[in-house]
């Protein structure tokens, strides 16, 4: 058995700075050779390899903190760089890097991912160093997630099952879906970093219970909230914000089309002028939304339309809609409204909804909607006049938010999953001997741990720069990367469990599930990769060099 490393937070601050050069050397090769649109697999590499080192970077000042913390920082380090040196190995030329880059990090490496190291934090995953007050909201969410979620998370996914309305009430009396708004209209928000944080801490704790049932039921009013108060009037303000506030209204997102996923711009749905039943100014909107989450108990939809017929302006001809709705059976729903008389003709309205089956992320339930002259009064287009053409930019203040929220998500995942594990770990016997006793376990569980840890602190930075008006790339970053390690610590806390993790009797077979869907919304990985972190890299590296 080899001596276990000590820590060493300088050699892991120099690793990180030359993993740092090296994807600067990437990027700046990027731009002078086509950018992410002509070498999309370098593009992405690059992506997902800034965002690793940020995540990295984020921790040196964590692990200054205990010896535990200073141990996390190392592991993650170099398996960051482990990660980084896999993608460069033959691509060398490609990145416009030398061969054998990493050099100077060799020792630190093999210091730091060498299988004791790992094993001694199997048990170690590291405290969390929230303040008083961010610990005492994480403590209260915990307790609710526990005590409320929990029980309902096993039946609701193996029966596809519907969130039980005993907790969208719980939260609204806790706050949850005012942690965003503004006290002047009702909310908990006073601004600074305490907002942010505390949306972290309670995303991640109902996580932990459920995805499903838990942790995204406060995404959607979060994008509402953040589109209203970056672009909405006072009126609409001082009216919708309040309801979201207390659960009265809780929407549902109705972005994706059918042939648009994460190209936002490209939307067809349509949303024309033309008076009510009763003359009032408003607009009709035709089209198909799809994935459209929570869309039968919603209350009314975040709808994006095209307000201007010239597609040629692609995102500046969208506008942004609140789209009052009854709520609907989670099965498929359909709607009529008197529609407005257009030429001595009455133009029903018409709303159906067809629910999407999913593997995992059961609960909540996502629809395709369809609208047919659906009519929606004028004071309902966010930003009035002035936000006419504007809901591009609206909603994606509302993802830049649902990007960190869901890094979150992703972090109660792989908590729940770890310590899964590690309780099976430690009460499994194989041939007569624990199996945390065997020295791959504590391997795995050890980089569970690290890699859980990491996305948590930095998603606390992340929320901090948000707090301060920057960050945007870095909630793209941070969804990145956290969200591709929880796919690999809920498939290893499965392992772990052996048969037993594929049978549906363990939760960890539902986080397992639950986590291949991170990757996927909330901006897909490879759109995120390409057509923001990549572009957004090239950008920073043009603006430092000038």
């Amino acid at each position: 058995m080899t001596a276990i490393a000590a820590p060493d937070l300088p050699a892991a601050a120099d690793a990180i700075d030359l993993a740092h050069r090296v994807v600067g050397k990437a990027v700046r090769q990027l731009a002078a050779t086509g950018g992410p649109d002509v070498h999309q697999v370098l593009a992405y590499d690059v992506a997902h390899a800034a965002s690793g080192v940020a995540t990295a970077r984020s921790l040196l000042d964590y692990g200054a903190k205990g010896e535990v913390e200073a141990k996390i920082t190392c592991g993650f380090a170099a398996d960051m760089l482990h990660e980084l040196a896999s993608k460069l190995l033959g691509r060398e030329d490609a990145w416009g890097v030398e061969r054998d880059a990493l050099a100077n990090a060799h020792a630190f490496i093999s210091q730091f991912r060498d299988p004791e190291f790992l094993a001694s934090l199997a048990d170690q995953p590291g405290p969390r160093h929230l303040d008083d007050d961010m610990t005492m909201v994480a403590d209260t969410f915990g307790a609710f997630a526990a005590n409320v979620i929990a029980p309902h998370a096993e039946h609701v996914h193996r029966t596809n099952g519907d969130v039980p309305e005993e907790i969208v009430t719980g939260l609204a009396e806790l706050g949850a879906f005012g942690l965003s708004v503004p006290a002047a209209y009702g909310g908990y928000s006073e601004g600074g970093d305490s907002e942010y944080i505390a949306m972290v801490a309670a995303t991640e704790e109902l996580s932990k219970a459920s995805l499903g049932i838990g942790g995204s039921l406060i995404t959607r009013p979060e994008i509402l909230t953040r589109a209203l108060v970056k672009g909405g009037t006072e009126e609409q303000k001082q009216h919708w914000l309040p309801l979201l506030a207390t659960a009265e209204v809780m929407p549902a997102v109705a972005v994706t089309e059918p042939d648009y996923g994460s190209d936002v711009a490209g939307i067809k749905v349509t949303a024309t002028p033309a008076p009510g039943p009763d003359g009032e100014a408003g607009w009709v909107i035709n089209g198909v939304k799809t994935w459209c989450t929570f869309g039968a108990r919603a209350d009314a939809l975040t709808l994006l339309a095209r307000t201007d017929p010239d597609r040629t302006k692609t995102h500046r001809g969208l506008s942004l809609f609140i789209v009052p709705k009854p709520r609907g059976d989670s099965h498929g729903f359909q709607f009529t409204q008197p529609g407005p008389v257009v030429d001595g003709v009455e133009r029903a309205g018409k709303m159906e909804g067809r629910p999407i089956d999913t593997i995992g992320y059961r609960g909540m339930h996502s629809y395709e909607i369809a609208l047919e002259n659906w009519w929606v009064p004028a004071a309902n287009q966010v930003g009035g006049e002035e936000g006419l053409g504007k809901g591009f930019y609206y909603q994606m203040a509302g993802f830049e938010n649902g990007r960190l929220q869901t890094a979150a998500r992703a972090v109660g995942v792989m908590q729940a999953a770890y310590e899964a594990a590690l309780d099976y770990a430690e009460n499994r016997k194989v041939f007569g001997e624990a199996i945390i006793d065997y020295q791959l376990t504590r391997a795995k569980l050890g980089r569970m741990a690290v890699l859980t840890q990491a996305g948590r602190q930095f998603s606390y930075a992340v929320a901090t720069l948000m707090a301060k008006g920057e960050g945007a790339m870095e909630a793209s970053m941070v969804k990145a990367y956290v969200c591709k390690a929880a796919e690999w610590v809920s498939r290893e806390a499965m392992q772990i469990h052996g048969g037993m993790g594929y049978a549906e009797e363990f939760p960890v077979s539902r986080l397992f599930v639950d986590a291949r869907v991170l990757s996927i919304f909330e901006g897909a990985d490879e759109t995120l990769c390409l057509k923001v972190i990549a572009r957004q890299l090239i950008s920073a590296s043009a603006s430092t060099s000038t």
